[in-house]
C-alpha cells in the first residue's frame, strides 16, 4: 500500500487576520514552487518574493510574509497572496528552509513580528 501525504492547504496555518483582506497582499514569487505557509523574504532588485534564506544577501534573508497558498513558479515568476500584516499564525504549521537553525527560526520570526505577522 502507498503512502501519501497531504500537502498544507491554503490558509491552514492562519489563526487570526484582520477584517476584510487588510492582512492580505497580492505579490510575485521568484522562480520556485512553495507550499501554502511557507514564510518568505522579499527580494530587494525585484520586489519578487522567496523563500526566507537566511544565508542569503539579496532581501530574502530577512523574513516578511507567509504564503497563503501554494504556488508553482518554477518555470517563470508566478503571482501569488501572502499574509503581510496584522495577522496571528500558528508556529507548527509554518514552513521553513532545510537547515534553518533555532537562532535563524528566531530571528525570522522576530522579523514576522515587526511587520505584525504574530507567530505563536
Amino acid at each position: 500500500m502507498s503512502v501519501i501525504t497531504e500537502g498544507n492547504h491554503p490558509g491552514c496555518f492562519m489563526v487570526s487576520e484582520s477584517r476584510g483582506t487588510r492582512s492580505r497582499e497580492a505579490i510575485t514569487v521568484a522562480g520556485e514552487t512553495l507550499g501554502a505557509g511557507t514564510v518568505l523574504g522579499r527580494i530587494t532588485s525585484t520586489g519578487e518574493y522567496a523563500a526566507v534564506n537566511p544565508e542569503a544577501s539579496d532581501g530574502s534573508e530577512a523574513a516578511a510574509a507567509v504564503l497563503y497558498a501554494a504556488v508553482d513558479a518554477s518555470a517563470a515568476a508566478a503571482p501569488a497572496v501572502i499574509i503581510a500584516r496584522s495577522a496571528e499564525v500558528n508556529a507548527a504549521e509554518l514552513v521553513w528552509p532545510e537547515g534553518i537553525t533555532p537562532a535563524q527560526q528566531a530571528a525570522a520570526v522576530a522579523d514576522l513580528a515587526a511587520v505584525g505577522v504574530i507567530t505563536r
